[in-house]
């Protein structure tokens, strides 16, 4: 255990390293004076373990001693004949003690702690009986926020990490974006990453990989480690392959109406199931449905779902890959929308409009050219809007005008 304590702690020996700054990181700052635990949520590989090490830096350089702060990924092969003891959970920061010697409060980094069983029951003893600050970082939902909400309620501040977004991306590209000098500058730099963020997202491995089909078998790798990983033993699902050809389905199906029936039929399993398993893929920020807006909460519980895929570089992992750009904005819009909006919906009535958030209408269009398209996307917003509305906007690839008095702008000029 020594030897794991000391490789994951470089910080003890002067190795920290620097990493590629995330925007969360001045709200995880904000929270590190505060006694709450802090909770980091988000899918595998977007980040999590990095941005707790982010923390670690900025506390060293704050004058923290780092033998006084402590990282362990229990995702170590070597802590599997543990998971299901917590107490274990006691052995090591026992060991810890006695290696490090800490003076003072310290500083305990969990990452992807539900490898544990009950290891809640750790936390909240050492939280009530010892001057610790706790990081946690989790990769399924339901996990942090229910485990947490029983032991630990009013003890908790949470961040949700998501993939790089599109600023982020251009910083680690280097690309100056911040003036509209810079913007005007780098026009050309700032387009070709459109174009490839769009196709690929924001897994840093996946963006960081030159070659196409090593993308491809990264992402595919991302899913089915999440898969049978986070979703088959915690559920403990029996027909794993009938999960995992689900959710390919449903890549294949992304910005559609779920029709629960119909893939209950395809797959020869109940309605039920398909409802649970979709579910478990929310969990895991694999996917997210998305409710019709209705002014009555039950019609809005009871309506038909559309789903999203998390990160659009899944999308070019789906059996029945689409090279509809219209579908890729879509879901990038989506999932920018959702950064501040966890109740983004959408209308659909006699006409449709994709999404309705903090009351404006939102359609997506690649572009504008096409006059059927231009009459269409505009035309649904004279249905729908009403004195309770704040506006109109149409996000295209790369237009930005404004067409009768609607605000058009391009996916990275989303406020």
């Amino acid at each position: 255990m020594k030897n794991i304590l000391i490789e994951q702690n470089p910080h003890w020996q002067g190795k920290a390293k620097t990493y590629i700054k995330r925007e969360k990181l001045t709200q995880l700052i904000a929270y590190l004076p505060s006694r709450q635990i802090i909770t980091i949520s988000g899918i595998r590989r977007c980040g999590k373990s990095t941005l707790a090490k982010e923390a670690i830096n900025h506390l060293i350089q704050s004058g923290v001693n780092p033998y006084n702060i402590l990282f362990v990924n229990l995702e170590q092969p070597y802590f599997l004949e543990y998971q299901h003891d917590a107490n274990y959970l006691n052995t090591l920061y026992d060991e810890y003690l006695k290696l490090a010697n800490p003076q003072g409060k310290t500083y305990v980094i969990f990452d992807e702690i539900q490898f544990f069983k009950n290891w809640q029951v750790f936390i909240k003893s050492k939280y009530e009986s010892s001057d610790i600050k706790f990081i946690i970082t989790g990769s399924n939902s339901s996990l942090l926020s229910n485990d947490l909400n029983t032991l630990l309620s009013g003890r908790t501040l949470g961040i949700h990490l998501d993939t790089f977004s599109f600023q982020e991306f251009l910083d680690y590209k280097e690309i100056a974006y911040h003036t509209e000098i810079e913007r005007i500058s780098n026009r050309i730099e700032i387009a070709r990453a459109k174009e490839e963020y769009l196709q690929w997202g924001g897994f840093y491995e996946v963006f960081d990989e030159p070659n196409i089909q090593v993308k491809k078998e990264i992402l595919i790798a991302y899913a089915k480690n999440i898969i049978y990983q986070d979703i088959v033993p915690r559920y403990g699902i029996r027909n794993s392959s009938e999960l995992e050809r689900l959710f390919f389905y449903l890549l294949s199906n992304a910005t559609s109406i779920v029709n629960y029936s119909k893939l209950a039929e395809i797959f020869d399993i109940s309605t039920q199931k398909v409802k649970e398993y979709i579910g478990y893929f929310e969990d895991v920020f694999l996917l997210k449905r998305i409710d019709r807006h209705h002014n009555k909460p039950k019609e809005k519980i009871r309506s038909a779902k559309k789903i999203y895929v998390k990160d659009n570089g899944f999308l070019e992992i789906a059996p029945k890959h689409s090279k509809n750009l219209g579908m890729k904005l879509e879901n990038l819009v989506y999932n920018i929308l959702s950064l501040t909006d966890s109740e983004v919906s959408y209308l659909r009535e006699k006409y449709e409009v994709d999404f309705f958030s903090q009351n404006i209408l939102y359609q997506v269009a690649y572009d504008l050219e096409d006059e059927k398209t231009r009459k269409r996307e505009l035309g649904a917003f004279n249905y729908f809007k009403n004195e309770r509305t704040k506006g109109c906007r149409v996000v295209t690839f790369d237009t930005n005008e404004v067409i009768d008095g609607i605000e058009v702008l391009s996916f990275d000029g989303l406020p």
